[in-house]
């Protein structure tokens, strides 16, 4: 188990603002079902839905920024778990671009790959390995999605979404797995010990000149449809 609790150049939980987070937050004292339900709910929640400049980027980064999508959440999510003693894994995969329309809207929502670099967390508990992944999307985010498309209430895909539950889906943690992307999975890559060891093997295939486009003009453009969605 000592792999699944290790540090690593992206999990650098020694960081001291990811330590003082965790100090101030009292989790190292606590019993770990509340480790990680707070854990999991301050991800959620408090690190807004939003684009990073790449998925593969340290859980600092992440923290400072705070925003994320799947990949930079699952990452901050690792290595909180992971400081206080939580053994933690990544699953790879990849998802439809359909999920993403809406926040990808226009030209770049024509230009972007068919399927896009996607992963949630799988977290030991009693014994048990959790998929984790309910956390991408805040709840005030979530909300106002679902006011905006009140009339949907079974299966949905788009703004982030892939869910057969729109208005319920399985998003808040007590002991359970946690979905609001799956449905979107197209290839599934495996387990990997740690999201340095899957972006080794797997990243987003964009040209050089496509990751410029997307890091200085694309992503600034989604966060800004995301956050028109929050907003109401």
């Amino acid at each position: 188990m000592k792999v699944y609790v290790q540090e690593t150049a992206l999990l650098n939980y020694s960081y001291s603002q990811v330590q003082q987070l965790i100090h101030n937050r009292k989790w190292d004292r606590m019993p770990k079902k509340e480790q990680i339900l707070a854990i999991y709910n301050y991800v959620r929640d408090e690190i807004l839905f939003g684009y990073n400049r790449a998925d593969e980027i340290k859980a600092s980064e992440v923290l400072q920024d705070g925003y994320g999508q799947c990949n930079t959440k699952g990452i901050l999510f690792m290595a909180l778990l992971r400081a206080v003693d939580i053994p933690c894994r990544m699953h790879g995969f990849t998802i439809d671009k359909k999920l993403q329309k809406g926040a990808l809207t226009g030209w770049y929502y024509q230009l972007s790959p068919e399927e896009i670099i996607h992963s949630w967390v799988e977290v030991l508990y009693d014994e048990k390995w959790l998929n984790i992944e309910g956390f991408i999307l805040d709840v005030s985010y979530l909300t106002k999605l679902q006011q905006k498309f009140d009339q949907q209430s079974g299966s949905f895909c788009g703004y982030g979404v892939a869910t057969n539950d729109f208005q319920n889906p399985a998003i808040y943690w007590n002991e359970n797995d946690t979905y609001v992307q799956k449905e979107g999975i197209v290839q599934d890559f495996g387990i990997f010990d740690s999201p340095d060891a899957f972006f080794s093997t797997h990243q987003q295939e964009l040209s050089p000149i496509r990751q410029f486009i997307y890091r200085q003009v694309v992503r600034h453009l989604m966060n800004r449809n995301v956050n028109r969605i929050r907003q109401g």
